[in-house]
């Protein structure tokens, strides 16, 4: 799982929000991301982009866990509370193991442990290795 996280530390925009891979194994996820004001929009709270960023990066650890190369067909993300400041963690798992469309779910949290928001998300896995 360190290479497929090199491989996912290459991912230069999620890099520059500040999102990084905590744990990656077969099925499961964790990234995080420190809110700072750079991420903030015009109402003062963390932008929606930068949390699906978040979100998105963990999908792909957990879709690439099994060694195919898996890309996003669809994802829906559903903000639940605001967030303006501190760490947002975010916690994926695939729920659905398929060979070829799996299922995921993210459930993103602030630091006290309150669900942010949730994405779920599709993707393609594709015949070739995500290892080259």
């Amino acid at each position: 799982m360190e290479r497929l996280k090199e491989i996912l530390g290459r991912d230069v925009f999620a890099a520059r929000t500040g999102v990084e891979l905590l744990e990656i194994r077969p099925g499961y996820a964790r990234a995080r991301m420190e809110v700072t004001p750079d991420h903030l929009n015009a109402g003062g709270v963390c932008q929606g982009g930068a949390l699906f960023t978040l979100a998105d990066l963990a999908f792909a650890a957990v879709a690439n866990s099994h060694g195919q190369l898996t890309l996003s067909l669809a994802a829906n993300i559903t903000f639940l509370r605001p967030v303006s400041k501190g760490y947002v963690e975010a916690e994926a798992t695939e729920v659905f193991l398929h060979s070829r469309v799996p299922f995921i779910e993210v459930r993103l949290t602030d630091s006290e442990g309150r669900l942010v928001a949730v994405m779920t998300s599709s993707g393609y896995r594709k015949q070739e290795s995500v290892f080259g």
